[in-house]
């Protein structure tokens, strides 16, 4: 489903609005702290961080690239926007105060009137966060509704005082028993059972399929060596060879998955390659929206392509991700592609798009030749 035609469903209860995280962010959460935020009383925008984020400061190569998306005004749906971390690539956490601090600015550049956190853990964990995630929400100006601590079966509330309704020893629900979930599985959505599934969903294949794209991509390398050979006098490097050869790579994939289909693996070994080629990857990115086929080819392409060549559809996979609202898959996705090449630039920019909150309604309707995708994002 796309952000367009996701179902609205609505929140009752807090026992609804804890059903509801999981379909929002895709995955069940875990040692998280995730923000909810609404605008005329309706959700626009999930952000999620992990805790040891806020409780500790890694070493530099341990930082991930951010998570977060957005749905547009006046839309609420079960899954997606996403989520968002407290730091980008190569970033350091300063406690919970700094995280908090940089977790609040992405909310608040959403323009949304109130927000409701949860944390999920022990105590010991989630109190000092939610403390300093309020506190900094607060110096924006952002109205917290409520406050809650999820820890096994039982929440609590930071909030409301009043022990007939949040009682000291937490109130029991069952998430999966909701007449949220049901709507909400009914309706398509899909919560994964932690972000690890979903890690493993874009992990390169392994065993039979493995080899024989080894086998496909030296074929492909033999092919691309005999096209830049064959290059007319005029064309000494082979760039509007490779060019043509690109933009017919990127038609015929776009073409297989949009009628349902699936590349083989001389054909995926062969647009793996050519991607590499920056004018290939920018037709492939100008033609990539967030629809379901197009997050299932990049997906194929990235879980399929050999190690060296995953930072292009893995890249495509994050815009498409982004474009789609799954935030969390967005996320992935660049993760795959910034292990593979670090300064991949088109991965920088958009790891700094999903840490910053950058709506994906930023390129809605955007059709102006003189600027390029970067820029918009880049200007943002």
């Amino acid at each position: 489903m796309t952000p367009t035609d996701q179902a609205t469903l609505s929140v009752r209860s807090t026992a609804d609005l804890l059903a509801a995280v999981p379909f929002l962010l895709g995955f069940h959460p875990a040692d998280s702290v995730v923000v909810i935020a609404l605008r005329a009383n309706r959700i626009v925008f999930v952000a999620r961080g992990d805790l040891p984020d806020f409780l500790t400061a890694p070493p530099p190569s341990a930082g991930g690239a951010g998570e977060a998306a957005a749905r547009g005004p006046g839309e609420t749906a079960a899954r997606g926007p996403g989520e968002t971390a407290a730091r980008g690539p190569g970033e350091t956490a300063g406690g919970p105060g700094e995280a908090a601090a940089q977790l609040a600015a992405v909310v608040a550049r959403q323009g949304v009137e109130t927000v409701t956190i949860v944390g999920y853990g022990p105590p010991a964990r989630v109190t000092p966060v939610i403390d300093a995630v309020t506190g900094a929400l607060g110096r924006f100006g952002l109205p917290v509704l409520d406050a809650l601590r999820v820890t096994g079966d039982r929440y609590w509330s930071y909030v409301c005082a009043d022990p007939g309704c949040c009682p000291p020893e937490g109130t029991r629900f069952d998430a999966s028993a909701s007449q949220f979930a049901a709507a909400a599985t009914f309706a398509g959505q899909v919560a994964l059972p932690d972000r690890e599934t979903l890690v493993r969903q874009v992990s390169p294949v392994d065993g039979p399929a493995r080899e024989a794209m080894r086998q496909a991509t030296r074929r492909a390398e033999s092919r691309l060596q005999k096209l830049l050979d064959r290059a007319a006098p005029a064309d000494p490097r082979g760039r509007r060879a490779l060019r043509r050869a690109g933009r017919s790579a990127v038609r015929i994939a776009m073409l297989r998955h949009r009628t349902g289909g699936r590349l083989t693996d001389d054909e995926l070994a062969w647009l793996s390659l050519l991607l590499v080629h920056l004018p290939t990857r920018d037709e492939a990115w100008q033609r990539t929206g967030g629809e379901d086929w197009q997050l299932a080819l990049w997906t194929d392409v990235l879980r399929r392509s050999e190690p060296d060549l995953v930072a292009a559809p893995a890249t495509l996979l994050c815009f498409a991700a982004w474009r789609a609202g799954q935030g969390a898959l967005a996320s992935v996705a660049v993760e795959r592609a910034l292990e593979a090449q670090p300064d991949y630039s088109l991965a920088l920019l958009l790891a700094e798009t999903l840490r910053a909150g950058i709506p994906p309604s930023t390129l809605d309707g955007w059709d102006a030749p003189d600027r390029s995708r970067q820029e918009v994002l880049r200007a943002r």
